[in-house]
């Protein structure tokens, strides 16, 4: 068996120093590059008439409808005093199946 000795308590990471690192809200260097070539090629393909064209295509318009998913807010603000979202009424209409 091995000695039993006591370990040296482990000295605790300090925090980092106020205001270090970059500003919240700011894009990563890399990421803005990308989004930057990224604009940069669709500019050079017809742009929105190219993204049209994308969403009218049967055989692209899934990837199409996936990129609108993605640049869509994720949550929207409402009138309320708090951003809730406020009805005036609720309508309950039933409708016949058969026309």
């Amino acid at each position: 068996m091995a000695d039993s000795k006591e370990l040296a308590p482990v000295a605790k990471r300090k925090p980092p120093a106020a205001g270090m690192g970059r500003k919240k809200g700011s894009v990563n260097k890399v990421t803005g590059e990308l989004k930057s070539m990224i604009l940069g090629a669709l500019d050079q393909v017809g742009g929105q008439d190219y993204l049209a064209s994308k969403a009218e295509d049967p055989r692209t318009a899934a990837a199409f409808l996936t990129l609108v998913g993605k640049v869509l807010p994720l949550t929207i603000k409402g009138p309320g005093p708090n951003g809730e979202h406020v009805f005036d009424r609720i309508v309950r209409e039933v409708v016949d199946p058969k026309p």
